[in-house]
């Protein structure tokens, strides 16, 4: 069968989604241990929309993204390792430990968090895409929130701004239908969310995000569109979280047939059965990215053990602060 991506795309994308499927299966384990404290969002079931991301992307581009950030924050290059140590509060992870699973944050490999605040990093993602068109870079900002977001005044502000300055932006809604735990259908009269891009005559479209192929196509769309000075895109990326809004939450709002309906598209499945069918991929090939996988996982998380708790001097340090601010005297 004839097929618009290499066997190596497919291989990626297929390693990649393993990865992030184990590595909040690990984090999940960890948080019942109590290893882990805090809140801790995970990404189970979502894994094809970082994948597909990635294909269309140049390691320059910008993520920034929501309390949702394990699996994206490791599709950016952010090391697993760093990634655990954090969901520890180690003072080797990724925001020092001080961030903890909803603050991921790397610089170095262009992810701009991880923001816990419903709705912000939309508003800081139009922010950083004016910055590389301030710049004159090439540079594209995919900004991704939630369908529960997708309801904050924040959302119409910068979407107008946007369109208005033509920023190089791609605004991905990750709707995996419950927002926290309630339906887009209760909190809104419009339930398909990338027509809210047509008040602002901005490019929107809706993408299965249960497949990496559809989310390459739609977001390497959107990104040539950007880069050309066409402006954002709003592109609605229809998925599924097979797990709750958060570890605590039971998701007892939506039924168990709904959820085996959903399993049989998983898209770490539905691409491993691609690769064996159409490109003949061994059982001895695939047998070596999960030890591949599951190392690296088991390295991570004895990382994360073994790292020191932040000393109590960090405790005011990377906290912004202007020395000669001019409107606050003693």
């Amino acid at each position: 069968m004839a097929t618009k991506f290499s066997k190596e795309t497919y291989l990626y994308w297929y390693e990649l989604m393993l990865l992030l499927r184990r590595f909040e299966e690990k984090a999940g384990q960890m948080y019942g241990m109590q290893k882990i404290r805090g809140f801790c969002h995970l990404y189970i079931g979502q894994e094809a929309i970082a994948a597909g991301c990635m294909t269309a992307t140049t390691p320059d581009d910008i993520f920034i993204t929501a309390y949702r950030d394990h699996g994206l924050a490791i599709a950016k290059g952010v090391p697993a390792k760093a990634c655990m140590a954090e969901l520890y509060a180690k003072v080797t992870g990724c925001s020092k430990g001080k961030g903890g699973s909803m603050h991921f944050f790397d610089v170095d490999h262009r992810f701009f968090g991880g923001h816990g605040i419903v709705g912000a990093q939309i508003g800081t993602g139009a922010g950083l895409a004016f910055a590389e068109k301030y710049k004159g870079t090439d540079n594209v900002v995919l900004c991704f929130f939630g369908d529960g977001a997708a309801r904050q005044g924040i959302l119409h502000e910068t979407f107008n701004l946007a369109m208005l300055w033509k920023l190089p932006v791609v605004f991905i809604c990750e709707n995996n239908n419950y927002a926290m735990g309630t339906s887009v259908a209760r909190t809104s009269n419009v339930l398909d969310i990338y027509k809210l891009a047509d008040a602002y005559e901005m490019p929107g479209d809706q993408v299965d995000g249960m497949v990496p192929e559809t989310v390459h196509e739609a977001v390497a769309r959107a990104i040539r569109r950007a880069r050309e000075n066409g402006g954002p895109t709003l592109l609605e990326v229809k998925t599924y979280r097979y797990k709750g809004h958060s570890m605590s939450d039971p998701a007892k709002y939506r039924s168990k047939e709904e959820m085996e309906e959903y399993k049989l598209q998983d898209p770490v499945e539905t691409t491993l059965n691609k690769l064996k069918q159409n490109f003949g991929v061994s059982d001895e090939e695939i047998e070596a990215i999960n030890d591949r996988v599951k190392n690296e996982v088991a390295e991570a998380v004895q990382f994360a053990e073994e790292s020191p708790y932040p000393d109590d001097n960090e405790a005011l340090k990377d906290v912004y602060a202007e020395d000669d601010y001019p409107f606050i005297t003693d």
